[in-house]
């Protein structure tokens, strides 16, 4: 059991829905060790220290415990251990997206034709 995918391990911690999300992130090099891309098939070790970017979010973690299967996520939590850099990175972004939302995360589609009047109303 000590010989597990690193793409394997990643799905049963939780950070990736999915094990071909969690390949297509190592092969495109969204997942590195020690700073260094990697390859899915590369075993993980206890004291791998990862950098995880799972698009929403990216954590630096330690890895201490080794499983392929995925569980429950109290249990996945307590297969790695995240950095206080990361912790309050974290934090920071969120908190950041909390106080500043994206100008376009309101519209859905194509706006209707009400949409446009008001719009073309703000802008005289």
């Amino acid at each position: 059991m000590d010989n597990i995918r690193i793409d394997k391990w990643l799905w049963a911690a939780r950070f990736f829905k999915t094990r071909s999300l969690a390949t297509d992130a190592v092969d495109t090099g969204r997942v590195k060790l020690d700073g260094e891309r990697i390859k899915p098939a590369r075993p993980v070790k206890l004291g791998d220290k990862l950098v995880v970017d799972n698009g929403a979010d990216r954590w630096e973690v330690v890895v201490l415990g080794i499983s392929d299967v995925r569980g429950p996520a109290p249990v996945a939590r307590l297969l790695y251990e995240e950095t206080a850099d990361s912790v309050a990175k974290r934090a920071n972004d969120q908190e950041a997206r909390r106080l500043y939302r994206e100008p376009g995360s309101t519209i859905k589609g194509r706006p209707t034709k009400r949409d446009r009047r008001q719009l073309s109303k703000a802008g005289e």
